[in-house]
């Protein structure tokens, strides 16, 4: 996949950013930040703070390979995030969210699929040519 076209450049570089962020958030949220004096293990539990973690890391791995343009890092993203709204929508209790985090996560799928979209149509204009 090729992500240096002028039209997905800068969308590409968006979406990598909205993934730092929500990586950074879930990172802050591992470290508990704002859980005061309880530890973050305690309040998720063991597999929930594994889950938050794997999510986390995958993330921020998911910003860098779309900040340097890599395909892997939208395969990455999709693939993490996918699996993590999966387990949020069968009811998993180690998989928690917020409404706006929810939001956060069904953006960065719909993004990355919009970004498939663009660069299948980018590539099938140069075969035409």
């Amino acid at each position: 996949m090729e992500f240096n076209a002028r039209s997905t450049a800068l969308y590409v570089r968006v979406i990598a950013l909205v993934s730092l962020m929500l990586g950074l958030n879930d990172a802050a949220r591992l470290l508990g930040v704002q859980l005061g004096a309880q530890s973050p293990i305690q309040a998720w539990g063991v597999t929930g703070f594994v889950y938050l973690a794997i999510f986390a890391g995958a993330r921020l791995f998911a910003a860098v390979g779309l900040w340097i343009k890599a395909s892997w890092g939208a395969v990455l993203l999709v693939g993490a995030t996918g699996v993590e709204l999966v387990l949020y929508l069968l009811g998993n209790p180690d998989v928690t969210m917020t409404a706006p985090g929810f939001a956060v996560r069904l953006f960065l799928v719909a993004a990355i699929i919009v970004l498939f979209a663009l660069n299948w149509r980018h590539r099938r204009a140069q075969a035409a040519d």
